[in-house]
């Protein structure tokens, strides 16, 4: 991931955003070897002038966008353009400000160029890439700058998420060509320019990266804090912690150090104290001599003041017992696919909120920095997972496959590291863990993880066998996937007692280590019903919730530490005969309207929240608690 820091873009008194949504050029290349854009060097002049363009939203997958069903589930390379005008302050000084181009995401990877010089090259999606174009844009005659994007989605056995292009050679039955991308994970391969793109300022000497760790005891928080500084040695830093009413009620200098807060108010989850997601404002300010110049630069980092601690049967936040009542997400949506959606995203809060819910894994992909702020301000504990998902054939398990995993959970700690939410990072979902040489694999993943971030827990989520599993010994706290009555034994609600109980025993007995129950669940259509209750109608999706349930509320005495629905919403899939429009194992459906197994989680999860709480009850049949 390299050695620079990635910090959210922010306007401050040093600092300028100027955001890139809207609409760009757009160009599939339709080429049979998808490669006429390079051939041709489209990155050279105007994309109009290469051939046809259509307009293409940004942020947004291309997907959906178009009536062309080629475009739906085109496999390869497409090109994107955006011209825009800097200001003439961007590009003048002595020294002249640095010019940041900044991607959030872009599906899977990407080659950029401004004004026909390249500038970047990213492999993978779902976290920030971004290149400091100050020479290409100062250098030039004029303030218009043209920013062209060559992103290709195909996945190899190497990349994150694995996949595969399987050509079909039987002429009888294929056209010239054709290929087909297979994938070993449920949900649709979405891809385009998912998150916003921005250009933003810093000084020449700049405030690079910031660290902080906390914690607290005895009415005293601690933060200890790390700030590098580029562009200058001869620098100096200080900083003001602020609480929300804007008290500095802590101050430091040096580029290392610890603030010392006094009856600090700390960092509590959702429904676990009556002011959760409590967010102080670490102002860093520096200054540096460049030249003859002194430069000043400031950042502004909130900052909650939390602990994480795992017992062989707790999840310990702020020294009390944690019990994750929560969902697994995905970032999905009609038309707009992976894109990010403002009113999509506080909707799904208010939702999350009404529900009880006080966490959520970011299933199987790190999601958007705009949702993990609403996390840290809201209290929603986040499992901040990987995109290891899908990892499944033997080849995905070597070397290749394992520096590129290395890399990204290091892009993954860089970018979420000071986030109070992220209380647990997660490396996989559902590998083939039972394989040989994923007892080394893990080991390393999971070590490396540690190595980069000692103040976390480390999981990835199985649906291995408990004896099989190679990668669990190496994990804090054991996550597992399972679907009893659904892809096992189907339509059999009466073994879940059963299954589940030795499903937990057997983990417990084996590892001594804290369980997840992180997926369970069953399809429901909507409107579909059936009494007695049968497969893929509500009332089985509320049958199955209960039984789960009865089992968990006698585990979760014990050492279960949590449950998390599969899923929040329903979301697209690939075509299949066992999906009809998507997965619809969400509670509620993909235009967010709740199911009845979303009334059942709800009495569930406040039910949760006023027995563990030292709050007064909260919960009434029309309120959900702010």
């Amino acid at each position: 991931a390299g050695p620079a820091g990635m910090l959210q873009p922010r306007d401050t008194p040093s600092r300028e955003r100027k955001e890139l949504s809207g609409l760009w050029s757009f160009r599939a290349d339709l080429s049979p070897g998808r490669d006429a854009g390079f051939a041709q060097r489209w990155y050279r002049r105007p994309l109009r002038q290469t051939g046809p363009v259509i307009d293409m939203p940004v942020p947004a997958s291309f997907n959906d966008i178009t009536q062309d069903p080629s475009l739906e589930n085109y496999i390869g390379w497409v090109w994107y353009e955006k011209e825009v005008l800097l200001p003439l302050r961007w590009l003048r000084g002595d020294p002249a400000p640095r010019v940041v181009l900044r991607f959030g995401s872009a599906h899977y990877y990407s080659i950029v160029w401004v004004n026909g010089v390249q500038v970047v090259e990213h492999e993978g999606g779902h976290l920030p890439f971004e290149a400091d174009i100050s020479s290409v844009v100062q250098g030039s005659p004029e303030p218009l700058c043209r920013i062209t994007v060559a992103l290709n989605n195909t996945l190899t056995p190497h990349t994150l998420p694995p996949g595969s292009i399987q050509y079909m050679a039987d002429k009888s039955r294929y056209p010239k060509n054709y290929f087909v991308q297979n994938t070993k994970f449920d949900f649709f391969n979405y891809a385009g320019i998912h998150r916003p793109v921005v250009l933003y300022t810093t000084p020449a000497a700049y405030i690079d990266d910031i660290t902080v760790t906390t914690t607290s005891s005895d009415s005293v928080g601690r933060v200890q804090y790390q700030v590098s500084v580029v562009g200058s040695t001869a620098n100096s830093l200080s900083l003001s912690l602020r609480d929300q009413e804007g008290k500095v009620v802590a101050t430091g200098d040096g580029a290392v150090g610890e603030l010392k807060v006094l009856n600090p108010n700390l960092w509590w989850p959702y429904l676990m104290h009556e002011n959760p997601g409590y967010l102080y404002s670490l102002e860093v300010r520096m200054q540096a001599q460049v030249g003859e110049v002194l430069l000043q630069d400031v950042y502004t980092l909130p900052l909650g003041i939390r602990t994480v601690h795992v017992t062989s049967t707790q999840f310990l936040i702020n020294g009390r017992p944690f019990y994750f009542h929560g969902v697994n997400k995905h970032e999905d949506a009609d038309i707009r696919g992976k894109g990010l959606d403002w009113p999509l995203i506080v909707k799904d809060f208010n939702l999350l909120r009404w529900l009880g819910a006080n966490s959520f894994r970011t299933s199987h992909y790190p999601y958007a920095e705009e949702i993990m702020d609403l996390c840290d301000a809201y209290g929603i504990a986040v499992i901040d997972e990987s995109p290891g998902v899908g990892i499944k054939l033997p080849e995905s398990f070597g070397n290749k496959s394992l520096q590129h995993h290395l890399a990204v959970m290091e892009e993954l700690v860089r970018r979420d590291k000071n986030r109070p939410s992220v209380v647990m990072w997660s490396v996989a979902n559902e590998p083939a863990s039972e394989l040989p040489p994923a007892a080394h694999y893990f080991k390393t993943v999971i070590a490396h993880t540690k190595a980069l971030d000692p103040s976390r827990p480390v999981t990835f989520v199985t649906d291995a066998n408990y004896a099989l599993d190679r990668g669990a010994p190496y994990v804090d706290v054991i996550c597992v996937n399972s679907y009893f009555s659904w892809y096992h034994d189907p339509g059999h609600l009466e073994v879940i007692p059963l299954q589940l109980t030795d499903q937990f025993d057997n983990w417990y007995k084996t590892y001594q280590k804290p369980i997840i129950q992180s997926e369970y669940g069953a399809d429901s259509v909507p409107g579909l019903h059936s009494d007695p209750p049968m497969m893929f109608t509500e009332e089985y999706q509320q049958a199955m919730l209960r039984e789960y349930h009865s089992v968990l509320d006698k585990k979760r005495k014990e050492y279960v530490i949590g449950e998390l629905i599969w899923n929040f919403a329903d979301f697209m899939t690939n075509q299949g005969t066992t999906r009809v429009l998507g997965n619809k194992k969400g509670i509620f459906t993909r235009q967010r309207q709740p199911k009845a197994a979303a009334f059942v989680l709800r009495d569930r999860y406040w039910k949760i929240a006023n027995e563990s709480s030292c709050l007064p009850p909260v919960i009434t049949s029309h309120s959900f608690y702010l």
